[in-house]
């Protein structure tokens, strides 16, 4: 019998506070005008991507291109308008660009794209590739005596992937503790449960096999992600791995742990309407 985290329990119920809620506008608005997108794994992203923008990143809008900024790779990358919400919001580009997401002449796509959005820090949406991209950027944040740290925000179906497994024990043997993995836990993916379709349990006993230092905690709770990312490394000489327990499509009830959420390419009217009741009119 498959136990249920306290983290994930307090997940299904925790509370969202305004800024959360207009994040979750600002998401949903672009799905209505562009009348598709992964709406589910975007809005079980939203705090963890918040509290790395808002609290936790050394970064400058106005020099998205800093050598000394502080790197954040959107390894799923379909969960992209969380990310994209974060750069309008903390001006990256301007918030209007948010309407035009998948428009043919817009710099927002379906996946995020190095050198279209600003802010962006490498093209994802193929999975399981994030983790080795920020294994190398750790690696030459050390060989170039720079301060920068790189956080790699990666959903847990992506962790079927090999490749990441691979990564993580590069970044073991090389004791990259200026790298943080964030795995979004949201325990559905496409097609079916994680634990229907490839068990990840036990997790967190699998990152600490494989060298990372382990946090785990209730993904939606803003003050206890803070907490935990303002303190990495979480062990000098290690890479951190953070289980962030989520629900998929978190905010909009409809959506909640529903795998039909995950992606879509036409809204009803009866969903842009339970869109509506979740955040209000917009």
């Amino acid at each position: 019998m498959i136990q249920i985290s306290p983290h994930a329990e307090a997940a299904l119920t925790c509370t969202l506070d305004e800024r959360s809620l207009y994040l979750r506008r600002l998401v949903l608005g672009s799905v209505r005008s562009a009348g598709r997108g992964h709406v589910g794994p975007a809005l079980s992203l939203i705090e963890m991507v918040r509290v790395l923008y808002d609290d936790v990143l050394r970064i400058d809008p106005q020099n998205p291109r800093d050598p000394e900024r502080d790197r954040a790779i959107l390894s799923k990358g379909h969960g992209c308008l969380a990310l994209y919400a974060l750069l309008a919001d903390r001006g990256f580009f301007p918030l209007s660009e948010l309407d035009g997401f998948c428009g043919s002449d817009s710099i927002l796509g379906g996946h995020p794209e190095y050198g279209m959005v600003p802010g962006v820090e490498a093209s994802t949406g193929a999975l399981g590739h994030g983790l080795s991209i920020g294994v190398g950027l750790a690696l030459a944040a050390r060989m170039r005596e720079r301060s920068y740290r790189t956080f790699v925000l990666l959903g847990d179906g992506e962790i079927n992937e090999g490749s990441v497994w691979e990564a993580a024990m590069g970044a073991a043997k090389h004791g990259l503790d200026n790298l943080v993995a964030m795995i979004d836990y949201n325990k559905l993916q496409s097609y079916g449960p994680t634990d229907y379709v490839l068990p990840l349990e036990p997790l967190a006993d699998k990152w600490r096999s494989f060298g990372f230092a382990v946090q785990e905690l209730n993904g939606h709770d803003v003050g206890a992600l803070r907490t935990v990312l303002k303190q990495v490394p979480a062990v000098p000489g290690k890479p951190t791995a953070v289980i962030c327990h989520t629900v998929k499509g978190k905010g909009l009830p409809p959506a909640e742990s529903n795998a039909d959420w995950h992606h879509k390419n036409k809204l009803s009217d009866s969903e842009l309407d339970a869109i509506r009741v979740a955040v209000g009119d917009f």
